[in-house]
């Protein structure tokens, strides 16, 4: 009767841990597109110019988010940690957060992807380096910061008209 019991438990408390541990990556999100706000306006309008660091140590001579961003999030690296971040990409590599790259010095309020345009609500700025939320579901697996400051844990890309 026990095993029974925890063979239905188990699926639900696994869930509800991991939907905790994902709020957490959703606030984490929420202060790096603040930091991200700051940037923007003490640097004429710009967003900044900023590269993943890989596992594999190359390109690390290329400015990371996390030292990008230092300045404006009030010495807490620990934002750039994601609770569900089990591969340890945060201590391997400064951040479990990826940077969108083709959004590197744009002006925030005319951002293109790719010579198109489209709305900010649209625009991904940040997201988890993997799919670290995947017992939530494949289509919830990652979460997102877009461009106008709102977070989800879909992405919502749309061909322009």
């Amino acid at each position: 009767m026990i095993a029974v019991l925890t063979a239905l438990l188990l699926p639900a408390l696994i869930q509800s841990k991991e939907a905790g541990r994902s709020t957490g990556c959703l606030g984490n999100l929420h202060q790096i597109g603040l930091s991200l706000q700051i940037y923007v306006q003490d640097n004429q309008n710009m967003l900044p110019v900023m590269y993943d660091r890989s596992t594999n140590s190359l390109f690390t001579n290329r400015p990371a988010m996390n030292v990008v961003l230092a300045p404006s999030v009030g010495g807490s690296s620990n934002i750039f940690r994601c609770p569900s971040d089990k591969q340890h990409l945060f201590e391997l590599t400064g951040s479990s957060y990826a940077w969108n790259v083709l959004l590197n010095g744009q002006d925030a309020d005319h951002l293109m992807i790719m010579t198109n345009r489209y709305p900010l609500t649209q625009i991904f700025v940040v997201f988890d380096k993997e799919k670290f939320h995947l017992t939530r579901g494949a289509a919830r697996a990652i979460n997102y910061l877009y461009a106008d400051g709102h977070i989800r844990n879909l992405m919502e890309m749309q061909v322009p008209q």
